[in-house]
């Protein structure tokens, strides 16, 4: 918002050509955003104690797990508030990027609202039914794919040899000059293009597994790219939400998570560092930098309340948000696949589940027994019937969390 005030206003206002800049801009998100969440989250907690929006706690026998009844939840509008207010105030609102990243926000914050205000004020445990929750994360996967597959502004470029430059069509490229005067020509391509990590020569193209059944089934790689996006959105999301069950533990590892895709989406965004890491050149991709910036803050701010021992809970009006938050910036930056290595802990918290649910069907119906590989799912509270202490397994988990994204970045240039 203030970005295109600044560029409408005829005369020069001191100070005013820094927003021009997506580093200045990212840093003042980063700032706003966490002004909010330390200064107006401390009201949005009294207001939620006010209304006496707290947990309900069940007694799985845990430690100091009973001490938590009572606190407040639905602290992700902290989140939110942080998110969306500097993103308006200090990105391009007309970037498509942008716009998809407050489409997400909004809508998995409002299905995790609507979530938590029946566990609260309809006093019904079970909350939002679960295929609702799938219909609004499909809805949003179908909207994410949908755009980033078919809107015109959302490409990507490819350097080609200046010896073949003269080979193609002069529309479909686009020049720019060094400073030592070389110059370099980039293809533009529409096309649903993704990075494999770990490989020289990483592009893949979703086309080329469709490819396999016939040339006409390539007519279709839109459905199959939609359906992927679908899946890694729902996955990442429930991953979150099943994350969040030890203070600060969701927060702090989103996080690191996001600060990683920073890296990815400046980089990618920067046609030098994109060509010097030999990675896909991703025009317009960098003003996420924004995005991110304030996401962060967000994160960072609400972790001063969220921190054990929690003041509040960001519910799942910011766990489903996060995660599907962060899937989303993975898919935009091309680097949805690193998914599984970013996203690691939201992976094996998710998978601890999925086994820990199997093997007790499985058994109960092969020895008329149920047994179980994990003491209690999902993992942390598996380290908790350990009896590790709460702060500490959130420390451990934050710090495999930061080793995933400092080999997430590092895969930039270990192929």
């Amino acid at each position: 918002m203030l970005y295109h005030l600044f560029k409408a206003i005829d005369f020069a206002i001191p100070g005013s050509g820094a927003f021009n800049y997506i580093s200045f801009r990212a840093g003042m998100a980063v700032i706003a955003s966490l002004i909010i969440s330390l200064w107006f989250g401390k009201g949005i907690i009294r207001a939620l104690r006010r209304r006496q929006v707290g947990e309900t706690v069940r007694d799985l026998g845990l430690e100091g797990q009973l001490s938590k009844q009572g606190t407040p939840t639905m602290g992700g509008l902290i989140i939110l508030a942080g998110i969306l207010v500097p993103t308006l105030l200090f990105a391009k609102l007309n970037n498509i990027y942008i716009l998809l990243m407050l489409i997400t926000t909004v809508w998995l914050g409002t299905i995790g609202f609507l979530d938590d205000h029946i566990k609260v004020f309809k006093k019904d445990k079970r909350g939002l039914a679960g295929k609702f929750k799938v219909v609004g994360q499909v809805g949003i996967g179908i909207i994410v794919g949908a755009v980033v597959y078919f809107h015109p502004d959302i490409r990507t470029k490819v350097e080609v040899p200046t010896v073949l430059a003269d080979q193609l069509d002069p529309s479909a490229l686009s020049r720019y000059m060094e400073e030592d005067g070389e110059v370099h020509y980039l293809l533009d391509r529409k096309s649903p293009n993704t990075t494999i990590p770990f490989v020289k020569g990483n592009e893949f193209n979703y086309s080329s597994v469709l490819g396999l059944i016939g040339r006409e089934a390539r007519n279709y790689t839109w459905v199959l790219y939609i359906l992927v996006v679908i899946f890694i959105i729902t996955a990442v999301s429930n991953g979150a939400n099943i994350t969040d069950g030890l203070d600060g533990l969701a927060t702090g590892t989103s996080a690191i998570m996001v600060l990683a895709l920073g890296v990815l989406a400046w980089v990618s965004g920067n046609i030098i560092f994109s060509q010097y890491l030999d990675i896909m050149y991703i025009p317009d991709i960098g003003e996420l930098a924004v995005y991110i910036g304030a996401m962060l803050g967000a994160c960072i701010g609400f972790l001063w309340y969220n921190a054990f021992p929690a003041q509040v809970f960001m519910g799942d009006t910011g766990s489903l948000a996060l995660g599907g938050i962060i899937a989303t910036l993975a898919i935009l930056v091309r680097k949805e696949l690193l998914i599984p290595v970013l996203c690691g802990v939201f992976v094996v918290e998710n998978l601890s589940v999925v086994l820990q649910v199997g093997w007790f069907k499985y058994t109960k119906r092969k020895y008329g027994e149920g047994r179980r590989i994990f003491r209690m799912s999902p993992l942390h509270h598996h380290f908790q019937k350990l009896g590790i202490h709460e702060s500490k397994i959130v420390s451990r988990f934050w710090i495999v969390g930061i080793m995933l994204a400092v080999l997430t970045i590092v895969t930039l240039k270990l192929r």
